[in-house]
C-alpha cells in the first residue's frame, strides 16, 4: 500500500516544520559521528539519514528515562505499560522494537529471549550523547537492524580532571542524584579516565487504570542505581588500549490485580564490558580489536518464588580501516555468541553463535559522495547476504541530496524458536529491502531536511492460530511463524531557524507502517507525530517549551482497540548562577493529558522537576 500524501499537506507540513524549533545539537557543521560508517566521519558528509542528541538536551531533560528524551525525536514512537519503571518499546520508522539495534559504546545490548533491549534499565545520568541513525544497517551491524540503529556513548575524559554532580527532586517524589569525575594525564603516555555514579527513587503512580485485567490503584515506584566507568592508556602515537563498563539495576513495582497480597516487582540489569585495542600500525592501516560482553538480566517477583531469565552475549571484532588515497575501506570480522538461562522455562536455555564477515567503500569526489557496503552472517538460522549502496550530491555547502538503497533481515528471537507452544524450530528470519531519498540544508541560521524511505519487508513472524506448523498441543493455540510481510513507507520532515535569541525548530513524520497481509496498521504506531520546540537564550537564562503530538494508533494487530491522538505541552528553564553553577526547573505535560501508549495502562500526568548541577559547562 503506497502512503497517500498529498502535494498540499506535504508543503503545508514543510511549512510548519520550518516555522518551529530546531534542536542544536542536531545540525552542529563540525559534529563527527561514528555509528553510520564504524568510524568518526563529519555529520556533513553522512549519507545515511543520523540524528545527535547532545549533552545539552540530555541535561536539559531532567528526571524521566531515555525514552521520554526519545519520544521527543523524529522518527521515533515509543509505547510503556506503565511508568519510568515499566517495559517500554522503541519505534523507529514504523519498525518494531526488535527490528532495531541498541549500541553502548559499541557493545550491543538487548534480550535474546525477547530481541528488543532493556530501555527501563539504561541510566540517563552515565549518557554523554546518542547518535540515531534511520534505516537499515545490517551491512554493518548484522542481524537485526531493519529500522535503525541507536548508539548510546557514555561520557569520556579529557583535558583537566572535572568533578561534576547533580542533585534534583520532583513529583511522585522522584529524587535523583549522580556525580563524575573524568580527565586526562596528558603527555606522549597519556591516560583518559572516566566514572560515574548515579541513584534514582520515585513513588511512581499505578502502571495501570481500570479496565486493565491486573489493575491495582496503588503506586508502583522504582529505584534506580547505575555505575559507569572507561580508562585509555596511549602507549605510543597512533596505539591505544582501553577498557569499559556500565552497570545498571532497576528494581520496579508492577500491578498484578488488586487480589494481590503480594509485592510484586521486576528486578532488571544490564551490564556491559569491554576491553579494545587500537592501533595505527602504518599510516594508511588503522586496527581496532575489541573483545566485549553484555549482560540482560530479569528477575519476576509475582510470588515469593523468582522467575529469571538472563541473557549473556559475547562478542569478538576485529575492524580494520584501510586508506586507499583519499577514500576508506573498511574489512570486519565478527563474533557473536548468544547464550541463555530460565530458571523455569528450560526450553530456552539455549545458546547460539553468529560468523560475520563485512567490507565497505566510501569516497569522495569533489561534490559527490559514494559508499558501498557488504556482510556475509552465518549463524544456526542459516547464512544471510546483505548489501547497500548509497550517493551523495553537494550542491554548495549548504545544500546537498542523498540517495540509498539496502537489505537487511532480522534473526528469530530464542522465543520465536523455543519457546513452549509459541516458538517453531524452522522459523526463518525476516527480510527488508529499503530505498530512500534525502534533502538537506543548513546555512548556519535555517535548516531544514526532508527523507522519505520505503521499506519492505518479508517472512514477517507473526504469532497465527491455527499453527501451520502443527495444530496439536502444545500449537493448539496457534504459535510464531513466517507468514506475512509489511511495508513501513513515510515522509520526515524537518526545520529550523535562529532569530538573534531565539531558537526555532520541528519535525513532522507522516507514515503508513502497515502489514500488507491483513492490510492493517502496525499495531501502536501513529500515521503522523511531530514535535516543535522553542527556546529562549537571554545569556545566564534560557527558557523553553515544547510540544508533542501524535495521532491515533490501534493497541492490537486487528485494528479494533483504538488509541486516540493527543498533544503535550512541556516547559523548561536553566539558569547558570555562576560558571559552575547551573539550576534547572521542567514541567512536563503542563495542562495535565491523560493519554494512552498502550490499553488500560497509565501515563504520566503533569510532572515538575528540579534540579541543581555543578560543573556541566
Amino acid at each position: 500500500m503506497s502512503l497517500r500524501i498529498s502535494r498540499p499537506a506535504a508543503l503545508t507540513s514543510l511549512a510548519l516544520a520550518m516555522a518551529a524549533p530546531y534542536a542544536a545539537a542536531e545540525t552542529p557543521s563540525d559534529t563527527v559521528v561514528v555509528t553510520a560508517s564504524r568510524s568518526p566521519q563529519p555529520l556533513g558528509e553522512v549519507i545515511s539519514d543520523t540524528l545527535t542528541i547532545g549533552p545539552e538536551q540530555i541535561a536539559e531533560s531532567g528526571a524521566g528515562s531515555i525514552i521520554d528524551l526519545l519520544q521527543r525525536q523524529r522518527g521515533i514512537e515509543v509505547a510503556r505499560n506503565g511508568g519510568a519503571g515499566t517495559s517500554s518499546s522503541v519505534f523507529i520508522r514504523g519498525a518494531n522494537s526488535n527490528q532495531n539495534i541498541v549500541l553502548v559504546d559499541g557493545i550491543r545490548i538487548g534480550s535474546s529471549t525477547s530481541g528488543a533491549a532493556n530501555w527501563t534499565a539504561i541510566p540517563l545520568t552515565a549518557i554523554d550523547h546518542i547518535e540515531v541513525v534511520y534505516g537499515p544497517l545490517s551491512t554493518l551491524y548484522g542481524a537485526d537492524a531493519l529500522g535503525g540503529v541507536i548508539q548510546i556513548f557514555t561520557k569520556k575524559g579529557k583535558g583537566a580532571p572535572a568533578l561534576t554532580a547533580f542533585a534534583g527532586y520532583g513529583s511522585d517524589n522522584t529524587r535523583e542524584a549522580d556525580a563524575s569525575v573524568s580527565g586526562a594525564t596528558g603527555g606522549d603516555h597519556s591516560v583518559s579516565y572516566s566514572i560515574s555514579a548515579g541513584k534514582e527513587k520515585s513513588d511512581g503512580y499505578s502502571a495501570t487504570r481500570s479496565g486493565n485485567f491486573s489493575y491495582n490503584p496503588d503506586k508502583d515506584g522504582y529505584d534506580k542505581e547505575s555505575a559507569a566507568g572507561n580508562i585509555s592508556l596511549q602507549l605510543a602515537k597512533g596505539h591505544e588500549v582501553g577498557a569499559l563498563l556500565l552497570h545498571s539495576r532497576v528494581n520496579a513495582q508492577y500491578d498484578n490485580g488488586v487480589a494481590s497480597t503480594y509485592d510484586v516487582h521486576n528486578v532488571q540489569k544490564v551490564e556491559t564490558y569491554g576491553i579494545y585495542a587500537k592501533d595505527q600500525f602504518l599510516p594508511f592501516w588503522t586496527s581496532l580489536i575489541q573483545v566485549s560482553q553484555a549482560r540482560d538480566e530479569l528477575g519476576s517477583y509475582s510470588s515469593p518464588v523468582v522467575s529469571q531469565i538472563n541473557t549473556k552475549q559475547t562478542d569478538y571484532t576485529w575492524q580494520n580501516d584501510v586508506l586507499i588515497g583519499a577514500d576508506v575501506l573498511q574489512l570486519l570480522y565478527d563474533h557473536r555468541e548468544e547464550k541463555v538461562d530460565s530458571n523455569d522455562t528450560i526450553a530456552l536455555a539455549k545458546q547460539r553463535s553468529t560468523n560475520a564477515f563485512a567490507a565497505a567503500y566510501s569516497a569522495k569526489r569533489g561534490a559527490n559522495l559514494f559508499n558501498l557496503s557488504a556482510r556475509h552472517d552465518n549463524s544456526e538460522y542459516g547464512s544471510k547476504d546483505t548489501g547497500a549502496a548509497g550517493y551523495g550530491y553537494a550542491f554548495s555547502q549548504q545544500l546537498r541530496a542523498t540517495a540509498s538503497v539496502g537489505t537487511s533481515f532480522r534473526a528469530p528471537t530464542f522465543n520465536e524458536l523455543y519457546y513452549p507452544g509459541f516458538g517453531v524450530p524452522s522459523n526463518k528470519p525476516e527480510e527488508g529491502r529499503n530505498a530512500e531519498v534525502g534533502v538537506h540544508y543548513d546555512d548556519g541560521l535555517t535548516a531544514f531536511g526532508a527523507n522519505y524511505y520505503h521499506n519492505r519487508l518479508t517472512n514477517l513472524l507473526v504469532s497465527i492460530s491455527p499453527c501451520p506448523y502443527d495444530t496439536r498441543p502444545p500449537y493448539n493455540f496457534g504459535c510464531a511463524y513466517n507468514v506475512n510481510h509489511a511495508l513501513l513507507e513515510g515522509l520526515t520532515l524537518e526545520a529550523s531557524r535562529k532569530l538573534g535569541n531565539l531558537a526555532l525548530a520541528g519535525n513532522i513524520d507522516l507514515q503508513d507502517p502497515r502489514d500488507e497481509t491483513s492490510d492493517k496498521r502496525l499495531a501502536r504506531r501513529a500515521k503522523k507525530h511531530a514535535n516543535f520546540t522553542a527556546e529562549y537564550n537571554t545569556g545566564p537564562l534560557k527558557v523553553g517549551t515544547e510540544l508533542e503530538l501524535s495521532g491515533d494508533r490501534y493497541d492490537d494487530a486487528a485494528n479494533k482497540s483504538r488509541l486516540g491522538g493527543y498533544g503535550l505541552v512541556n516547559l523548561f528553564a536553566t539558569y547558570r548562577i555562576t560558571p559552575d553553577w547551573s539550576a534547572l526547573i521542567r514541567w512536563n505535560n503542563i495542562a495535565d493529558k491523560q493519554y494512552d501508549l498502550a490499553r488500560f495502562y497509565n501515563t504520566p500526568g503533569s510532572k515538575v522537576f528540579a534540579g541543581i548541577r555543578y560543573g556541566y559547562k
